[in-house]
């Protein structure tokens, strides 16, 4: 028998062993040095070593792919799942991974960027990819090692994926390091309290974190395996970002506008709000000269009339502060709208009678006029009644049609509480003023 002979029945076995177990030939290669993992992958055909280098775990997939031939690199990220490559690549600093796309098929490497090039707001945009997950079938002895391998700081929570890479649970370093060496690492592995998608918005972080006590929360791709976390600072950062979001675009300010952003940017983005608040504002300026002639013959209703709009305002203020709120951490949807808006008019209804009441006596000691007071009595239940209307049903409405709540709500409602406040209050007057002429 030729010394050939036993080299090649144990490429041959190799060969099979990849083609017919991937998972387990990956946990083989997780196992040993990543150059001596590519060494044995060189010598098999691209096609076979294809599904177990799918199967390692990103970090261990990076640092093989290094090691590689470059044409066997190349065949591997061309022939490889998008997101397997995707997940790959996002571990690379920013001109490596350039480098890599170069060296594809031209067609492939532009699919493969426009799946890395995640929005700006996403998930994918705040997430860690250099991530070193453990497996399912590990023992503690085994998960031990890869730490070692890994040699990362600041690791205090690992998570678990199953032979596809998807997750399946978390592990906190103090149990592993508690745990006996030969026990099964599914035995320490805990469910996993949260997780979100790559492409889910800004706003799902946000919500994860709020309703979670975490400090890394997990991101999965579309096939549901585990690409990355985002951490406690990032996390921050997010709710800090949503935060200030939510309050430029209330009051018409672009997002996109920052404190030391130009003056010519800032005006471009703020004057077309600022032309619409002015139109706003002649329409409660019309209303008031509607009653012109009222307001002429009573003086005192020019005084009373800031007390009514500065009343119903900020009513108005408290109902949309508390359903932009409910919209935002998906407390509420669309279908729970006539809860919503009962609430809010109840709320309005009290609120505008105890409110009502105590201007009531404060304008009879000031006027010692009964008319006046039933005037601004009647005007204050109303205009507050219809402002915690309006809080409840602009973001709403605006998110009933695929608007987003936030756009611009602070200006509506100002302009609604503004034109409800003096017209009813004008009108209420214009109704009583044979009594206010007749001082009573």
């Amino acid at each position: 028998m030729s010394v050939e002979t036993f080299p090649s029945a144990e490429a041959a076995l190799s060969h099979r062993f990849l083609l017919d177990y991937p998972y387990e030939a990956a946990r083989l290669f997780e196992a040993m040095p990543a150059s001596n993992a590519a060494a044995l992958m060189a010598v098999q055909p691209p096609h076979a070593t294809l599904r177990a280098w799918e199967a390692l775990a990103p970090d261990v997939a990076l640092a093989v792919l290094e090691k590689l031939p470059e044409a066997m690199a190349r065949h591997l990220l061309t022939e490889a799942e998008p997101v397997v490559a995707v997940a790959v690549l996002t571990q690379m600093e920013t001109e490596e991974r350039a480098t890599w796309l170069g060296r594809l098929d031209p067609e492939v490497g532009k699919e493969i960027g426009e799946l890395l090039a995640y929005e700006h707001d996403c998930a994918g945009r705040l997430m860690d990819p250099r991530v070193s997950p453990l497996r399912t079938g590990m023992t503690v002895a085994e998960a031990i090692e890869r730490l070692r391998q890994i040699r990362r700081d600041g690791l205090r929570e690992l998570f678990v994926v199953d032979d596809e890479g998807r997750l399946s649970g978390r592990i906190e370093v103090q149990d592993l390091a508690l745990a006996e060496r030969d026990l099964p690492l599914v035995d320490i592995t805990r469910r996993v309290v949260a997780f979100v998608s790559d492409l889910d918005p800004r706003e799902d972080v946000v919500e994860m974190m709020q309703n979670h006590p975490i400090t890394v929360l997990p991101v999965v791709n579309v096939s549901g395996r585990f690409i990355g976390v985002i951490r406690q600072a990032e996390l921050m950062t997010a709710v800090e970002e949503e935060t200030s979001l939510d309050m430029l675009t209330m009051v018409g300010a672009s997002p996109d506008e920052r404190a030391l952003s130009s003056p010519m940017f800032a005006v471009k983005k703020r004057l077309p709000w600022l032309q619409i608040n002015l139109l706003t504002a002649f329409l409660a300026a019309a209303v008031v000269g509607m009653f012109e002639s009222t307001i002429a013959q009573f003086t005192a209703l020019a005084v009373l009339l800031p007390v009514v709009a500065g009343q119903s305002g900020n009513a108005g203020a408290q109902a949309l502060a508390v359903t932009m709120r409910g919209l935002m951490l998906r407390e509420i949807s669309l279908r729970h709208w006539p809860a919503v808006v009962g609430k809010e008019a109840m709320t309005g209804l009290v609120n505008g009678l105890a409110v009502a009441f105590t201007t009531g006596l404060a304008v009879y000691v000031w006027s010692k006029s009964l008319a006046l007071v039933a005037v601004i009595v009647l005007a204050m239940v109303i205009s507050m009644l219809a402002a915690g209307l309006a809080g409840a049903l602009v973001p709403i409405l605006l998110r009933r049609f695929g608007q987003d709540p936030a756009t611009a709500s602070s200006i509506i409602l100002t302009t609604v509480t503004d034109v409800v406040g003096f017209f009813s209050f004008l009108g209420i007057a214009a109704m009583f003023a044979p009594l206010l002429a007749a001082g009573g």
